[in-house]
């Protein structure tokens, strides 16, 4: 009954449209000019070559200009030629999903690309769905293992969170977001490389994620030197293939690299239908875009979908606008560090720039206490450390110093972490005992300190002393 509705609803999409047709006016910059076509904004197109000597290219409708379409081709317009025919094929864009998806590499029009053979089983859904219902969302309050002590110990997810990792390009962003689509405890993982190198790409497939990380996975990409549609339409294909996955009862992992690079491609299909640059370049529709596309994810109640978005921030700028913008709409950040990188502390995770919004929602009291004790510590030791590279700090001068001190490697060994150290799924009690065995570490190192003196005020004046 399901399947019989499904392809009724996609018949409906495809036969909307009595062939309607236009003609092109005029090429501007990225988008297509289109005379005498009364289509709705999302409504798919096809350009075709009055001479049949042109290509044939897919289009969206992005806008409209007094009497002309806006169309915006997923393809090169090398060839297109005034007066070739566009024709109106559907009203709103759908992909076709279903768990025929697991372990597929996708384009960024949900078409396989692995060689792996056509995909079976799949039932289409919008691109574009309406907002989840704020009351359907249940409190975050069961946490995810990522497989990332730094992350599962002081920074601890919950089912349904939203998480930024921002990130100059080169200290470690792809490797991290690997290493938790790869050891996850999530029961689905959709990963959406967006804008991308083409080299990339296949790195973070093969080595990144791995054969057993692509067991569970959907892999959607459009690289860099694709249409913006497509980067864009790469996002939202994710998108959709977790909210199949997650209306399906399971719990789904979505990763995006990048945000950015979806912003920028958002930029550059503005300012084609003549949006005015708002800020630093950015038109006004990235910043309404951003809040739609990140809302997306999140818990409802027949399952969730916890997202981790890279934000590429420039010169290590984390206030520049993307990277602020998306800090006020997630449920958190992860802030990776050029310094610790630099230091082969991998992964290079300044948990004292980060937080999870959750993270108390999740955790036990005494994991609360542990996560509030080692923070206060690093935040100690980052006072004291310009002082101990110099030699100018004496010891026994300051306690709460002498004990991050002395405890800084033992903190270091919980959260640095190998790319070989997470065998199979995460286990998040694995890393809580981890948590709290520093702890006791922590206090036997406070009782091996040497007490500190009592300090001695100034002798009181005379008066005082009768």
């Amino acid at each position: 009954m399901g399947g019989l509705l499904s392809e009724q609803i996609e018949m409906i999409g495809r036969a909307a449209f009595l062939e309607i047709r236009g003609t092109v006016s005029e090429v501007r910059g990225l988008a297509l000019r289109v005379a005498d076509l009364p289509v709705p904004v999302g409504a798919m197109v096809r350009i075709d070559s009055n001479r049949g000597t042109g290509p044939r290219i897919a289009g969206e409708v992005v806008a409209f200009d007094k009497d002309v379409t806006i169309v915006m081709p997923m393809g090169t317009t090398a060839g297109v030629r005034r007066g070739d025919g566009v024709t109106a094929e559907q009203n709103s864009a759908f992909v076709r999903v279903g768990r025929s998806l697991l372990g597929r590499v996708l384009d960024g029009m949900g078409r396989p690309i692995d060689n792996k053979g056509p995909l079976l089983d799949t039932v289409p859904r919008p691109l574009h769905p309406g907002p989840v219902d704020p009351m359907d969302r249940p409190l975050i309050d069961q946490p995810l293992a990522t497989g990332v002590r730094a992350i599962d110990s002081l920074l601890s997810v919950g089912l349904g969170q939203r998480l930024g990792v921002f990130a100059a390009p080169g200290v470690g962003k792809s490797t991290l977001l690997g290493s938790m689509a790869r050891h996850t405890s999530a029961d689905v993982s959709v990963i959406a490389l967006v804008g991308e190198r083409g080299r990339e790409v296949r790195d973070f497939i093969d080595a990144q994620l791995g054969p057993e990380g692509q067991l569970n996975s959907v892999v959607v990409c459009a690289t860099g030197d694709e249409p913006a549609l497509l980067r864009i339409r790469a996002a939202l294909v994710a998108n959709t293939v977790a909210e199949y996955f997650r209306d399906q009862g399971l719990n789904v992992l979505l990763i995006m690299d990048s945000v950015t690079r979806f912003c920028q491609a958002q930029r550059q299909i503005g300012l084609s239908t003549g949006e005015p640059p708002a800020t630093k370049g950015y038109p006004p529709s990235v910043f309404s875009t951003l809040p739609t596309l990140l809302e997306r994810a999140g818990r409802t109640r027949k399952g969730s979908i916890t997202g981790f978005y890279a934000v590429l921030v420039e010169g290590d700028d984390m206030n520049e606008p993307i990277a602020d913008a998306a800090r006020g709409i997630l449920d958190g950040h992860i802030v990776l560090s050029r310094t610790l990188a630099s230091r082969g502390h991998w992964p290079a995770i300044d948990v004292l720039e980060s937080i999870s919004r959750v993270v108390d929602g999740v955790t036990s009291v005494e994991q609360q206490v542990a996560r509030r004790e080692v923070l206060r510590l690093l935040a100690s030791y980052r006072q004291v450390e310009d002082l101990l590279n110099i030699g100018a700090y004496p010891d026994g001068s300051n306690p709460d110093f002498d004990l991050a001190i002395a405890c800084k490697p033992a903190i270091d060994r919980l959260l640095q972490q190998g790319r070989s150290e997470v065998q199979g799924k995460a286990d998040f009690e694995r890393t809580k005992r981890q948590l709290l065995a520093l702890m006791q570490a922590v206090q036997s190192a406070r009782a091996q300190l040497p007490k500190a003196a009592p300090r001695r005020g100034p002798a009181p004046p005379p008066a005082a002393r009768r």
